[in-house]
């Protein structure tokens, strides 16, 4: 029980910490203000419950295919050396508003070449189609798969992804995916109702700083055990 409780806080922390303020999370806020939000949530949230399952099941079958001792030592390599990319983003950050506006013109600019219409005649447009559609069939619509797509690509070879694959192979990884799906759940929530004037009050250099010493703090604690402890 107490492995679980252990794997669920750390893979929460630690998700919280590293999707706030990242790319998915401006995405989520952006496409919240063109689409349905509903659509926009569930869409966002079904690629990232998928992206965690893999993640851990990947992190599961590590310690079958090496040696628990190995993946214990190659988890905590990887602990310290996101922590030391997650501080030096902290400190060399092009800034939040630059970032947010990067995926704002990317978004726009797909946009555009996809219907040739404006940001207003796609909002329009979509609450009318909304209207005809059945409840059920929304949740396969193009804008659900938009998001979802986007989130789940997003996310693909991210350093939380990694993180979470890793974290799976030296806890329990009941207890890493319950913690993750929480986490993303919280961070794109947040992004979908707060929308672009919370995703630009959000300091990401602080939650970059944040997550830095959280990834050394796991990474000491994981060089202080031992790999047999963490198996029990």
């Amino acid at each position: 029980m107490s492995s679980l409780v252990q794997g669920f806080t750390k893979s929460l922390v630690m998700t919280v910490l590293s999707e706030i303020g990242d790319k998915t999370f401006f995405a989520a806020a952006i496409l919240a203000m063109r689409h349905p939000r509903r659509l926009v949530l569930s869409g966002c949230l079904a690629a990232l419950i998928v992206m965690t399952i893999l993640s851990a099941v990947v992190g599961w079958a590590a310690p079958n295919l090496l040696s628990r001792t190995w993946t214990h030592h190659i988890t905590t390599v990887l602990f310290f050396g996101f922590g030391i990319w997650s501080l030096w983003d902290g400190f060399t950050d092009k800034g939040e508003a630059e970032e947010l506006a990067e995926v704002e013109a990317k978004l726009n600019a797909d946009w555009k070449a996809n219907t040739g219409t404006t940001k207003e005649d796609v909002k329009v447009d979509d609450e009318l189609k909304k209207q005809r559609r059945p409840f059920l069939s929304q949740f396969f619509s193009p804008i659900f798969l938009k998001a979802f797509s986007i989130t789940f690509f997003g996310e693909w070879g991210d350093k939380s992804q990694i993180a979470t694959i890793g974290l799976a192979a030296d806890e329990n990884p009941f207890g890493v995916v319950f913690g993750g799906i929480l986490g993303q759940a919280l961070c794109t929530t947040a992004a979908v109702v707060g929308g672009k004037s919370l995703a630009s009050q959000i300091s990401e250099r602080i939650v970059a700083l944040s997550g830095g010493v959280l990834f050394i703090i796991f990474g000491i604690q994981s060089f202080l055990s031992t790999a047999d402890s963490r198996g029990s």
